[in-house]
């Protein structure tokens, strides 16, 4: 397939490490990775915090970069983007845009996917040949899990990776606070909240805690280095992108 990603501002700007992985997992697996340039925000923290009608050329521009034919499906490492661009998409273009724009959002949205889905859902694999020798807990974000409902897709690759020692987390689905402004608006729920999630993390003894959100692994990572739990976070894309010779040179 040729596969366009979507890198998403937190990628591009804090955790580049989830993009590159994504490229470099889908290019093992024998697929072409193509980048769009032109590509921007998505457009989902102009529309979660009321300026529904400052989004609309992100929109756009979301619809012109990813909808040429010659691309079979688009990829990001982020629930919270792809569910912006499959429910949030089409809001701003009916309401601000033209008929013309609301046909490209259709057609771009039906092909974007949350790097678990386009595996296991598109590709059909869960096997990745993935090596990762460490204790790993997995974190559900919000997104991911209410909004696109990928269910327990990174998961079922998680548990193919060999020599991972995956350990469940308690209260695994409850929210992590942080919730892109909710987490300044609402600072004292959104500590208390981090606290419970990271106290979990915690009692599970993981190495590291994996989440498909860079959003909420630098909520939840910030909080464990505050506290010096030695806990460490780290991308879906990058534990699937990891084989013995990667692992053996970054040790």
């Amino acid at each position: 397939m040729r596969i366009a990603l979507f890198a998403t501002c937190m990628g591009d700007t804090m955790f580049p490490n989830a993009a590159k992985s994504t490229a470099l997992l889908l290019t093992r697996l024998g697929h072409e990775v193509v980048f769009p340039p032109g590509q921007t925000c998505c457009g989902q923290m102009h529309v979660n915090t009321g300026y529904q009608p400052d989004a609309l050329p992100l929109v756009a521009n979301y619809a012109d970069n990813f909808g040429d034919t010659s691309i079979d499906a688009v990829v990001a490492p982020s629930g919270s983007c792809v569910g912006s661009v499959r429910h949030q998409h089409e809001i701003v273009a009916s309401r601000y845009g033209s008929a013309a724009l609301c046909g490209q959002v259709e057609t771009v949205k039906a092909k974007t996917y949350e790097l678990s889905e386009l595996l296991v859902d598109v590709l059909g694999v869960t096997d990745v040949g993935a090596y990762y020798p460490h204790r790993v807990t997995y974190h559900p974000t919000c997104h991911s899990l209410r909004m696109l409902g990928v269910g327990d897709k990174p998961l079922q690759l998680l548990r193919a990776v060999r020599e991972i020692d995956l350990v469940e987390l308690p209260e695994a689905d409850s929210c992590c606070g942080f919730g892109g402004t909710f987490a300044i608006k609402n600072a004292e729920t959104s500590t208390a909240m981090l606290a419970d999630k990271i106290r979990n993390i915690g009692d599970t003894g993981a190495e590291y805690c994996c989440a498909s959100d860079s959003s909420c692994l630098m909520h939840i990572g910030g909080g464990m280095t505050r506290l010096q739990m030695g806990t460490q976070t780290v991308h879906l894309a990058e534990i699937l992108a990891s084989v013995e010779s990667t692992v053996e040179v970054n040790a």
